[in-house]
């Protein structure tokens, strides 16, 4: 959550000099969902603290990250466009892994 805080601070207060509105624009959605992530993977602690198995989607949260929000950062910084074929990759894994998580928080749920 650190880094996800610290790169919205960049791109808004560092950034904002350097690059198009576009490249603004991806660095802000990676900063975004970086945030998010972050909170998805207190969200997997917290249910593996209580012996959910959710290592799986905790790993996919993680890979998520690199991918969709590296791959963001990386094309706001350096304009590469290949990047933004690898940004969906993080997606998926994220959508994986969020189904993952809801499957074991339901099965963790107490009974009606």
């Amino acid at each position: 959550m650190a880094t996800a805080v610290a790169a919205g601070a960049f791109g808004a207060h560092g950034l904002e000099a350097r690059l198009s509105a576009v490249a603004l624009g991806w660095w802000h959605t990676a900063a975004q969902y970086h945030c998010y992530h972050g909170l998805g993977l207190f969200a997997v602690a917290w249910l593996a603290s209580r012996g959910a198995p959710v290592r799986v989607a905790g790993w996919l949260m993680v890979i998520g990250l690199v991918l969709f929000s590296g791959s963001l950062y990386l094309l706001a910084l350096t304009g590469l466009r290949w990047l933004g074929m690898v940004t969906p990759l993080g997606g998926t894994a994220w959508i994986i892994a969020w189904v993952m998580v809801a499957r074991a928080a339901l099965r963790d749920a107490p009974a009606a």
